[in-house]
Order: structure tokens, then C-alpha cells, then sequence
């Protein structure tokens, strides 16, 4: 990477905060107990901003070990009975109609009704404040404006899952094996998340929210910090609307970490269905001193609708990077368990060197550029920070080694004998728990009309929706004739 740094407020990101503490939080399993422990240390505000929401989700799988109820809507009621001057606020997307807390009020999913028997002190909202087709993806936890969670998980059903990702869990039996990633920070970087979640609040409800000033401590205990004393950059989508302009900070920070690399790009992603991301990693693989590219796929996506354009949409970008991948130094994978079930990657992450590593809620389509909210978080090292450094590249190899079913340090050791990591990954394939390359032959995803369609994945809110309607109903004609 060159000397400039990639985190620059006003451009690749809205600013930069300080984090006495940061953590990187792998798999569901994890993310779930530690917000469950960090819920537990609030005294003034929990705000919950997600894509969804339910109150059956199950926090601690097993044997539990925090105390209070495990369901999180049963929780949040018995905080409020604990803590008399705590508020807590919940906004999700409004995609589908309110799930949240089914369990409690036998289906009684409307806000009002929610909110008139559930008390001031815990209020619920849905936020249709985004253009038409739109979504609002972030997912964020905040703790009294000193705690902040930040990732690709959503508080509700079909989220746990272990490191591990066993074959015969007998806590996933309504779905598979699922890799997910967050954040979690403090200081003024949890504050700067706060300020966000308070300005979607806001814009959802028109009711401001103070920021607090306080103390106490929140960080939950047993997580511990991967990195300490760090500037944080926190990096927005969000979309054109008529009193607010269109904020594109995560397609910046991208490119610029893409433009910026010198010898690896690691990336895992729900999807990879931006042609623009996929064009400028074209551009780093046909350049003879670029970098390896490691990218970590889903085997294909959960619904048929997505099938149809994310992964036809995948299929066309993966054949232009195989197409510049002259110098031999791209590697695309699926990971699958002991039994070779595939492992539905949910996480979104990008790891540029040793220098930069980016966590959050986009992902690699348009709508995450330009359409939907998002939010992500980044921490990147400078020339001399050589601590920082091997923090990121630790969790790089820690990642690519569970994928692998190899420990960290069989992984260490083979770049320690001079490979690279792309080298070093095709090495430590194997039987079982492993990788599995993506090739012509096993990539998914026919040539489909809503492959690339700006209907189903724009990148931008569209001049006119009926116009870009007529646009897909004539592909579809055109593809059945």
C-alpha cells in the first residue's frame, strides 16, 4: 500500500474516532453472547438499528453461562425491570412487516400496538425512510454511547452458528452452517456509531435523542481486545433523497483500498455483483507488480430471486477477473464443512496488506454502493505501527484458517517457508473441512435477465422506476424468445 492513508474523512469515510478497544468478533455464536453480556452492563440506552429483528432469537445456545432470560425480547423487558432508568430503542428495516417480539405479543406486529403496551421506556420503529426498493441494511448495537457493535448480523433467527460450523448441530436444525463477522469498539468511535444511530432514529420518527455523557463501563467481559489504542473509521452508503444528499463512503473506501494494495486483497462476501469493485480488481490483476486476490464466496445464494441476479450477476464478473488473471494470482472459494455441506458466507470483510482491514453490513452489489444504508467500520496502520500491522494480518490468517479447517499457526508456517498467501491456501486444501475453488466448471448461475438489472441491484436511486420496469420486462421477453 502507499504511504497515503486510505481512511480520509469527507471521502472514504465520515470520520475517523478513536477506540481504546477494538475486537473482531467471528461467527454468531459469539457475537450473540457477547451483546447479551454487553446489554447486561447497560444503565441509560440500548439502541438495536437493523435490517431485522426477532424476539426469539436465542442469545447463549446450550449452556448458558450470563445471567437473565435467553430470548432477546424476553431480555430486553427484564432489563428494563433491572434498570429503572434504562431506555431502549429498536429500528429495523421496513422490507417485510414486523417480526419482532411475535412471541410476547401473539402476533400483534403493529408499532403502535407494540409500543402502547410496552411502556415509554422501550420504544419500536420501523424506518420507510429510503426510495422506493430500497432498504435500510445497517446493523448496529449501542451501549450507552461507550460500547459499539458493527458488522453483518442481524439480531434474529438463523444467525448462530459456531467456528466450528459441525455438521450435526442440534442448535441449527432449520438451517445450515453460516460464517458471519462483526466489530466491536468504545470511546469516541462507539459514540461516532451512536451519533448514526441516533440520526436514523431521528430520521425514522422525528424524536431526537441526546447523546450521553457518561462513565460506566460496558465492554463485555471475556471479550477481549484485538487491537487497543486505534483510530476507527466508520464508512456510510445512503441513498439520494429529497433533504439529504447520496453519501457513497464504502464504494470510495473500497476502490481506494483495492487501487492502494501491493500484495494481497483478501475479501469475503455475501455476494460479488458490483461491476465496478469487480473492474478495478480486473485493473489490479492485469497490473504486473499487483496483488493476490483471495476471495471467499457463498456456494450460491439462499432464495431462487437471488439466484437469478446475484448469482448470474457473480457469474458474469467472476469470468472478466479469470479473464486478466494473466499472472496466475487470483484465487475465488467456497468453504464447506467435515461432511462437505457448504458454509453460507454472511460476512463482509476486506483486508488490504497488513494495513487495512474493513468490517461491516455492505456488500460486494451495487445496492450497497448507492441504494441501501450501510455501515462499516475500518482500522488501517500506518508506516511504523508494526503492532497494528500483525493484528491484521493475524486476523486475516485466523479467517482463511478456519475456512481451511487448519490451525493459525500450520497456516503462519507455510507463509514463514516463503509462500504466498494465495500459495499458501492452495496448499493447505484438503479433504474434509476445507476450501473448494470456484472454476468455470463449478461456478453457479446461468445467464438470466436479472443478472445486472438495475431493478433488482441498483446502484443509485433510479430516475424512473417505470422506466427501468419496461427495461427488465423487455430482457425477460428477449430471453424467452
Amino acid at each position: 500500500m502507499s504511504g497515503d492513508l486510505v481512511l480520509q474523512p469527507g471521502r472514504t469515510c465520515w470520520r475517523v474516532e478513536h477506540a481504546g478497544k477494538v475486537a473482531f468478533i467471528v461467527d454468531g455464536a459469539d457475537y450473540l453472547r457477547h451483546v447479551k453480556a454487553a446489554m447486561l452492563r447497560a444503565r441509560h440506552r440500548i439502541m438495536l438499528i437493523g435490517w431485522d429483528f426477532d424476539g426469539r432469537t436465542t442469545m447463549e445456545q446450550g449452556e448458558t453461562t450470563l445471567p437473565g432470560p435467553n430470548q432477546l425480547g424476553a431480555l430486553l423487558y427484564w432489563l428494563m425491570w433491572k434498570r429503572p432508568d434504562l431506555e431502549i430503542h429498536v429500528l429495523k428495516s421496513n422490507l417485510r412487516l414486523l417480526p419482532v417480539f411475535d412471541d410476547l405479543w401473539y402476533g400483534l406486529t403493529p408499532v403502535t400496538v407494540l409500543n402502547r403496551l410496552s411502556g415509554r421506556r422501550i420504544r419500536f420503529a420501523v424506518d420507510g425512510r429510503h426510495p422506493t426498493g430500497a432498504v435500510h441494511h445497517q446493523k448496529v448495537v449501542v451501549i450507552d454511547d461507550v460500547l459499539a457493535f458493527c458488522g453483518g448480523i442481524d439480531l434474529t433467527l438463523g444467525r448462530w452458528d459456531t467456528s466450528e460450523h459441525l455438521d450435526d448441530s442440534v442448535f441449527r436444525r432449520d438451517y445450515g452452517p453460516r460464517h458471519e463477522i462483526a466489530a466491536a469498539v468504545d470511546g469516541a468511535a462507539a459514540s461516532g456509531l451512536g451519533d448514526l444511530a441516533r440520526d436514523r432514529w431521528e430520521a425514522a420518527t422525528g424524536q431526537s435523542l441526546d447523546r450521553l455523557e457518561v462513565t460506566n463501563q460496558a465492554w463485555p467481559r471475556g471479550l477481549e481486545p484485538d487491537a487497543t489504542d486505534v483510530g476507527v473509521g466508520i464508512a456510510r452508503t445512503i441513498p439520494d433523497l429529497p433533504d439529504r444528499d447520496e453519501v457513497r463512503e464504502v464504494e470510495a473506501l473500497n476502490l481506494a483500498a483495492i487501487a492502494a494494495s501491493r500484495r494481497t486483497v483478501y475479501l469475503e462476501n455475501q455476494y460479488l455483483a458490483s461491476r465496478r469493485l469487480a473492474d478495478a480488481l480486473a485493473d489490479r490483476l492485469r497490473d504486473p507488480d499487483g496483488p493476490e486476490i483471495v476471495i471467499v464466496l457463498p456456494r450460491r445464494s439462499e432464495s431462487r430471486l437471488e439466484q437469478e441476479s446475484m448469482d448470474s450477476a457473480r457469474k458474469l464478473l467472476l469470468e472478466e477477473l479469470w479473464a486478466a488473471d494473466n499472472q496466475h494470482r487470483l484465487g475465488v472459494y467456497w468453504p464447506v464443512t467435515d461432511a462437505g455441506a457448504p458454509i453460507y458466507v454472511h460476512s463482509k470483510i476486506l483486508v488490504v496488506d497488513d494495513r487495512l482491514l474493513r468490517i461491516g453490513s455492505s456488500n460486494l452489489n451495487n445496492r450497497s454502493m448507492g441504494f441501501d444504508s450501510e455501515c462499516d467500520v475500518a482500522i488501517e496502520s500506518g508506516p511504523a505501527d508494526d503492532s497494528l500491522r500483525q493484528t491484521i494480518t493475524a486476523f486475516r490468517n485466523r479467517l482463511i484458517s478456519e475456512h481451511l479447517g487448519v490451525a493459525a499457526g500450520d497456516f503462519d508456517a507455510a507463509l514463514q517457508d516463503g509462500a504466498t498467501f494465495l500459495e499458501a491456501t492452495e496448499a493447505l486444501i484438503g479433504e474434509g473441512r476445507t476450501l473448494r475453488r470456484f472454476t468455470a466448471d463449478t461456478v453457479v448461475g446461468e445467464g438470466s435477465p436479472l443478472a445486472e438489472n438495475e431493478l433488482m441491484d441498483p446502484d443509485h436511486v433510479p430516475s424512473s422506476l417505470a422506466t427501468s420496469l419496461r427495461r427488465l420486462l423487455t430482457r425477460l421477453g428477449n430471453s424467452r424468445g
